[in-house]
Order: C-alpha cells, then structure tokens, then sequence
C-alpha cells in the first residue's frame, strides 16, 4: 500500500526572503566590520562567511524539503553526537580563555551551536510524547530540566556562559508553550536565576562585564571599555550613518566588530535608519516563526517551530541588548550577521525545519 502523499501549503516566501536578506547584509557588513582588525586578513573573514552563506542555504533548502516528522527517528543520534563534540571540544585549545571551537583545518567547528538546537528537538520530541503529563511538575517538567541543564552544563565548562543561558531561557519558554501550569514556571525561575549569578560571580572577567555595565563610563579604559566604544560607534552614526565602509570605531578601538558587536558598526555605518531595518527584519521573522507554530498540523510541529523561533529571537535580543548597554556584555553572536560559520550554517537549516513545518501547516486555521 502506497504512503499518502503530504499535501504541502504554499512556500513561506516572506520567511525565506527575510532570511537571505539578513544573511546578505551579514556578508557584507563582515567584510565592512573586519577590516583594520589588528594581525588579521579581513578579506578571509569575507571569504569564510561567503562560504559559510552558500553552504547554509544549500542545507536550508535541504531541510526545507525533509518532511520535519522523520527528525523524531534521529534525535537520539543527534544528541549523542552532540554530547560527544562537546566533550572532545574541551581536549583542544582555547581562545580568549574560552574552549568553544574544534578546528577542521581553515574552517572550525563550534558544537555548542549544534546543541542548541538538539536540546529543541529533544524537548519537541519528549514534550509530544507526554501529552497532559507535561502539565506534572515531577514526571513533565523535572526530566526536561534535567536534560536541558546536562547540556547547559557541558557547554559552561567551556565558559560559554551565555549559550547556556540561551538554552535554559528557551526551555521556559518552550516549557510554557507546552502547557507546564504557570505556578511550575515561579517554582524553578528562581533557582535558574540563583544559578546565573552564581555562575556570573565565580568568574572574575563575568563579574567585571556586570560592573562595567552598570558603569561604564567609571572606567572606561578597563571594565567598561567595551560597552563604551559599543555606544560610541552606535552615536557616532546618527540617523543616516558615517557610511558604508567608513566606521572609525571599528579601527582598533571596538572589540570583536565583526561578531559580538557587528551591530554596532551597523549603526554607526547605517545609522539608526540602518538599525531599526535590521531590527524590523528580525521582527517579521519572528512573527512568521510564530504564526508557523500556530498554524501547524501537530503538537510535535508547533513546538518545534516555538523552539527555533526562540533560539533566534532570544539571541537576536540578547545581543540588540549588550551592544546598546541594556545589559551587560556576554557573547551571543547577531543570528545571520555576525561572523561565524556553524551559527550561521545551523541558524539556516533550522530555517529550513521552520519551512518545513509552513509547508505542512493547516491553512484552515486563522493566522
């Protein structure tokens, strides 16, 4: 007996425009944001994240394609790949103090990107599976915690603190999109809270980026060094920007330009004109993720889509927020802009998951 063929809605165009447009400004902003780094050639910036674009949107076009459902027979694989490349990414190493890279000859590989969106398949899957039972704090909520922390864990220990919070936040949400009672959400808040802190003044470089933050301009040679030049650069563009090309902030003065701070060199370069459009971009991206989580067919399928919706949206706001000093500076690279070929290629092919879920999704609900 022949399998039914799944009838597929229209392509989510506006999705897929979005995403393109974002990647094709990253492309050219890392070749803006590279150049006059200190010892480095920022035409191979260029080159890599080039490359890195053309690679995504082939997997993005891949995943778009694979019927979302046949995810659930791997991602028991998936996590134990992943588990394993973060255990073997501690035996190489680091750079800045950090552990986060595995090098495949010109290119690296980074597996706490991957693990972000492990963890999202796990709990779709693991969420789906227990129906009602997600509502029990015991036997629904604790072994999703429990699991979401494990991989938190490993990539804290190798001092990536912010993805780890990525992961955690996206399990709230996730949490509450699954329908855990409200009251569940106040019980371990706190402790999470308590566990951010903790882990914030264990490390002294932490503790100086919250101090720094609240601030900056105290010591702004040391501390707050990186949050001041941040909002200078974003100052310096006004409303219509220095032009393209023609930031001085990003000569020698303004850390990581063309990763943690890309947007800023993008609101010095653009102006604010250039900074709301980015951030508006973002927003119907969102929506669309959203609404994609709305109108799917299934449980499994809207918590998917709320989970890779999440990744970007909590990323994308995270790193809107340190560079225009709403909160202390961490390391959440720009989703599709900032300099990086795994946060690029992975982004991108949960993108491709995303247009998977719209094709399949029920047209007949409202939107």
């Amino acid at each position: 007996m022949k399998k039914a063929k799944i009838k597929l809605a229209p392509f989510d165009f506006v999705m897929f425009s979005i995403v393109m447009l974002l990647v094709s400004i990253g492309v050219v902003m890392v070749l803006s944001a590279s150049a006059y780094m200190r010892g480095q050639d920022y035409t191979g910036f260029f080159v890599k994240q080039l490359f890195s674009a053309c690679l995504g949107t082939m997997a993005m076009v891949f995943t778009q394609r694979f019927d979302y459902h046949n995810i659930k027979k791997y991602t028991t694989l998936l996590m134990f790949i992943s588990v394993v490349l973060l255990i073997v990414v501690l035996f190489f190493s680091g750079i800045n103090g950090a552990t986060r890279w595995i090098p495949l000859g010109p290119l690296s590989l980074q597996p706490s990107e991957i693990a972000k969106f492990v963890v999202v398949l796990y709990m779709a899957k693991s969420m789906d599976s227990k129906g009602e039972k997600i509502k029990s704090f015991f036997s629904g909520v604790i072994p999703i915690l429990l699991v979401s922390s494990f991989f938190a864990g490993l990539i804290l220990i190798e001092h990536n603190l912010s993805i780890a919070a990525v992961i955690m936040i996206v399990t709230v949400i996730m949490l509450f999109a699954a329908g855990s009672k409200i009251m569940q959400m106040f019980i371990f808040i706190p402790p999470l809270v308590g566990a951010g802190v903790f882990f914030i003044v264990s490390e002294a470089y932490r503790l100086k980026r919250v101090t720094g933050f609240l601030h900056p301009f105290e010591d702004r040679l040391g501390k707050g060094y990186q949050l001041v030049q941040s909002l200078l650069a974003l100052g310096s563009g006004g409303i219509l920007g220095v032009g393209l090309g023609r930031s001085r902030q990003k000569a020698l003065y303004l850390p990581e330009p063309n990763t943690d701070f890309i947007f800023s060199v993008i609101g010095e370069e653009l102006g604010i004109i250039g900074c709301i459009f980015i951030i508006i971009l973002f927003i119907i991206l969102i929506w669309r993720g959203i609404r994609t989580a709305i109108n799917s067919k299934d449980t499994y399928g809207n918590l998917l889509a709320v989970g890779i919706t999440s990744v970007i949206a909590v990323q994308a706001i995270i790193n809107i927020a340190v560079v225009t000093g709403s909160m202390p500076v961490t390391g959440v690279p720009l989703p599709f802009i900032s300099y990086g070929g795994s946060s690029l290629l992975f982004n991108m092919m949960s993108i491709g998951v995303l247009l998977n879920i719209s094709r399949q999704a029920n047209t007949k609900k409202a939107l």
